[in-house]
């Protein structure tokens, strides 16, 4: 009985649920982590930088996708900006990609969007 106590105890607490806000907070950091540490190994790097990238984009469509739903409830003009830095990722990956482009304009609009998230009361 004492140790169905304790498992009841220990397991029947709740867990405290993390925010919408906090889970993209989250995945971008993570994200953008991938970035950095991708691009630190340079050319040799590169397949790492190309799953980075493949992560980022994937990020970043979402977030498109998300912010041009009708029921979404930001603002117009945050969504439009959203919308636009999504079309930005797309278009500057493929030129890092090529080798065209650095990956650094991508790193530092995901640290912009977590700056943000950030001031708006998700965790540092």
């Amino acid at each position: 009985m004492v140790s169905f106590n304790l498992a009841r105890e220990a397991y029947g607490r709740s867990a405290p649920t993390r925010s919408p806000r906090t889970i993209e907070y989250e995945v971008i950091a993570q994200t953008t982590h991938q970035l950095k540490t991708a691009a630190q190994l340079g050319s040799k790097g590169f397949p790492q930088l190309a799953r980075a990238l493949y992560d980022n984009r994937k990020l970043w469509t979402l977030l498109a996708t998300s912010v041009a739903e009708k029921d979404n409830e930001l603002p117009q003009s945050l969504r439009s900006q959203i919308f636009y830095l999504a079309e930005f990722t797309q278009v500057h990956s493929a030129k890092v990609l090529n080798r065209q482009a650095k990956v650094r304009p991508l790193i530092e609009v995901n640290m912009a969007v977590l700056r943000g998230l950030r001031q708006e009361g998700a965790p540092a």
